[in-house]
């Protein structure tokens, strides 16, 4: 079958996209329809104005998703392109995490109130940690490449995996590294 990863690709994407975009309709009008309706007294312009700012990144976040990830198909029904990975790892993982948290945050805003959205203030701390562990994890192997300067040889010999200690050992002979 030719081009079955791309085709695979385009049918996951696909169905990711079709069901983000109906879990953010439903979102969204269950906050319009929560807000206009039963909890009127509390429809402020502020509540509006936070609604707008906050709400603005995921609808930004999907609307990207849609236009990186979204299959193109041929006049025959063959696939053009397949989109961008939407289960890739790092910023886009963080996209949908921050798209997840935002639907949560705008449903329950339109059941609890507008004190809820101060948990958005969770994503730039999140963004904050993975920032850090991501510039401590390559701190820390940046430090292992730089290896250990002019050590003893017995700390260096038990640093060695099994196979390298048994060489070592059966032979005598040093196993050198480049």
């Amino acid at each position: 079958m030719a081009k079955k990863a791309a085709k695979t690709l385009a049918a996951r994407n696909t169905q990711r996209l079709n069901i983000t975009l109906v879990a953010s309709l439903v979102i969204h009008g269950s906050f319009w329809l929560l807000r206009l309706l039963v909890f009127r007294k509390s429809f402020t312009r502020a509540t509006l104005v936070r609604y707008v700012v906050l709400s603005a990144p995921s609808l930004i976040i999907q609307f990207w998703f849609e236009r990186i990830a979204r299959p193109s198909y041929g006049p025959s029904g063959e696939v053009r392109r397949s989109g961008e990975d939407l289960e890739a790892k790092g910023l886009t993982e963080w996209m949908w995490d921050v798209l997840y948290w935002t639907y949560g945050c705008i449903f329950l805003v339109s059941l609890l109130g507008d004190w809820a959205w101060w948990l958005w203030a969770i994503i730039p701390l999140y963004s904050a940690y993975l920032a850090y562990t991501t510039f401590t994890g390559a701190r820390q192997s940046m430090a292992g490449l730089a290896g250990s300067g002019g050590g003893d040889d017995g700390a260096s010999a038990s640093q060695g995996s099994k196979r390298q200690q048994k060489m070592e050992k059966r032979g005598g002979q040093k196993v050198q590294y480049r």
